[in-house]
């Protein structure tokens, strides 16, 4: 798992025809006289190319995000999920819509966004813990050397890895390194953590508790998070918010709340029946789509 760097921006994406989408549920604090959303995805269509052909990834998707929310992108492989995240990081730019993040267009990257990736095996091994979240920090100017590394103190302390400050990567284990990679990004104090199916790597004891340390991070921190996965329980247990993403291309079937579930909610029969419901939701036959188009393998 790391931060996303220039060099690996996605392909050059083509704009796509706009239709509407399913309208999505918002929470009650976005209705009346509430703040405006953190995060606006408006009608956003996104490409790219292959060798052989154009390959259309998204479909006028629609989904607001509001300070302090965890909101779930969720959806099988191959329905664009991963290329919105990269989208709103500003590495792909739509070809139909707007991503406009605290009200100003997402045309580029910035430390306002700052995404973690489920490669956690890719930071600088011979920078120590310290220096790894210390870096972005410093490369962007954001901070002092003496602020800066403060700050990755702090973090590293968040993420319980105070006694391995001066380790270097080959030292610790994968949920280590990932631990690292979210202490790099909640140091930069991003407007929105973006976070790619960051614990799919991982053996299912410690992606439990990497999902246990988040959702305490956040009950700290309260920070605003997007969040990819194709796991419906992961969707479930992480997010407040969870909005659904039919198959190739991906659209917004629906948006559910889920704030009533999370860890302790796994074996229950409500937990077990939203993920039936979810899972049914995710791959019914299409109403908006072409005649002729099959519906989704079960």
């Amino acid at each position: 798992m790391t931060l996303l760097t220039a060099d690996r921006a996605a392909q050059a994406v083509v704009p796509v025809q706009r239709r509407a989408v399913e309208p999505a549920a918002v929470p009650a604090t976005a209705v009346g006289s509430a703040p405006a959303p953190l995060l606006r995805v408006a009608g956003v269509s996104l490409e790219y190319r292959t060798p052989e052909r154009v390959v259309r990834a998204t479909h006028r998707v629609d989904f607001d995000v509001y300070e302090a929310d965890r909101f779930v992108l969720l959806g099988p492989s191959g329905c664009g999920k991963s290329t919105l995240l990269k989208a709103v990081a500003g590495f792909i730019a739509p070809i139909e819509g707007e991503i406009v993040l605290g009200g100003v267009p997402v045309r580029e990257p910035g430390p306002d966004r700052i995404v973690v990736f489920q490669e956690f095996d890719q930071l600088p091994p011979w920078k120590t813990v310290a220096q790894n979240v210390v870096f972005p920090l410093r490369a962007s100017g954001v901070l002092g050397r003496r602020e800066a590394e403060a700050r990755a103190r702090h973090y590293i302390d968040k993420v319980g890895l105070s006694q391995f400050a001066d380790s270097y990567p080959h030292q610790l284990s994968g949920g280590m390194k990932q631990r690292v990679a979210i202490a790099r990004a909640l140091a930069m104090q991003p407007k929105i953590l973006l976070m790619d199916e960051p614990f799919a790597a991982l053996d299912a004891l410690t992606r439990r508790k990497m999902q246990e340390e988040l959702l305490a991070l956040w009950d700290e921190v309260r920070f605003t998070l997007l969040f990819v996965t194709h796991s419906i329980e992961e969707a479930l247990v992480v997010g407040n918010r969870v909005a659904l993403l039919s198959p190739h291309p991906g659209r917004v079937r629906a948006e559910v709340n889920s704030h009533d579930f999370d860890l302790h909610s796994v074996g229950s029969s409500a937990f077990q029946e939203a993920v039936q419901r979810l899972h049914e939701r995710l791959f019914e036959s299409d109403p908006n789509a072409a005649p002729g188009t099959p519906a989704a393998p079960r």
